[in-house]
């Protein structure tokens, strides 16, 4: 639309009754997708364990990872 009739993104948005935060929207990557597959990992070999210990078992291997999102993760 700017780029047809030259005419900036706010009148064009309101032209076609858009909305401007769509026109910018960019997707983000998932940040989560290594600490994931990891309690996957581990949630394979040791089936017994629930989100508590396998946030330990991340603590002692070093990820900085919260709890309420080893819990998160681990639910999906």
């Amino acid at each position: 639309m700017q780029d047809a009739f030259g005419v900036s993104e706010r009148r064009g948005c309101a032209a076609l009754r858009f909305h401007r935060s769509s026109q910018r929207y960019r997707a983000r990557r998932d940040g989560q997708a290594h600490p994931r597959m990891r309690i996957c990992e581990i949630a394979a070999v040791r089936v017994r364990y629930g989100y508590l210990r396998i946030h330990v078992l991340l603590r002692r291997e070093g990820w900085r990872v919260n709890r309420k999102r080893v819990y998160r993760l681990y639910r999906l």
